[in-house]
């Protein structure tokens, strides 16, 4: 039954993906596309996850920071804000998935050259100058649900000084029970996938939006990113 239930919910996610291109490349000829949040949204769902919000999300010129537990947050903080992705440039060479992930807007970057990483900068800027949400999984990679992973400071050097009136809201997602069967352990990213949408019944995801804050009150990206750890690994402890 796990592995008919994966890959019923993977055929829906296909219909999903073929249902939604055409209308999402005809609304790109006229301007901005709501289809790739419809998609994130909806498909979240087909994988079996309803999202609580807690707190006032942004609408835009906004710099989200969140933790990261599993590629289905893409899904559920992409689909409830509308936000694009910053991203490793790895993501964009993947089959499908970097197509998909290049129609939500993501930002390629590689991070595991330090001298590239400035060169990046400049697209998370024309990005938020276009009122573009901006998300950030300031961790580098997926936690273990029981640890914040310290942030990763480079990636915040595009807020100081901010181009604009940007604010950056931190954010917590929280699975609660449904923790462990998300985390990503050892396993290929195909395993983890098929034991997820394998998974029965439904769980619901909270996102809770924490106070936004203003970056330039901080004096580094160092200062920053610390600061926007601590709000969220203390968000964390009161749950």
């Amino acid at each position: 039954m796990t592995r008919l239930r994966a890959f019923g919910r993977l055929a829906l996610l296909l219909g999903l993906v073929i249902g939604c291109v055409i209308p999402h490349l005809l609304a790109k000829l006229r301007g901005p596309s709501p289809w790739p949040r419809r998609f994130l949204r909806n498909a979240g769902r087909i994988a079996g996850f309803d999202v609580r919000i807690e707190g006032t999300p942004l609408l835009h010129d906004v710099f989200f920071v969140a933790n990261h537990l599993s590629w289905i947050d893409i899904l559920l903080l992409g689909g409830a804000t509308g936000c694009a992705f910053i991203s490793k440039d790895g993501v964009q060479r993947a089959p499908l998935v970097g197509w998909l992930a290049a129609q939500n807007n993501t930002i390629f970057v590689a991070r595991e050259r330090r001298g590239e990483v400035s060169s990046h900068i400049d697209s998370v800027r024309d990005a938020l100058a276009a009122h573009q949400p901006i998300a950030l999984f300031a961790e580098g990679g997926t936690g273990d649900g029981k640890t914040l992973l310290p942030f990763k400071p480079p990636l915040f050097a595009v807020l100081l000084p901010p181009p604009r009136a940007i604010l950056v809201q931190p954010v917590v997602i929280d699975y609660g029970a449904a923790t462990p069967l998300v985390v990503w352990g050892a396993e290929s990213g195909v395993a983890n996938a098929l034991r997820i949408l394998g998974a029965p019944g439904r769980r619901t995801v909270t996102l809770r939006f924490l106070a936004p804050f203003d970056p330039g009150e901080h004096p580094d990206r160092k200062t920053l990113a610390a600061q926007t750890r601590a709000l969220i690994e203390a968000a964390q402890a009161q749950r």
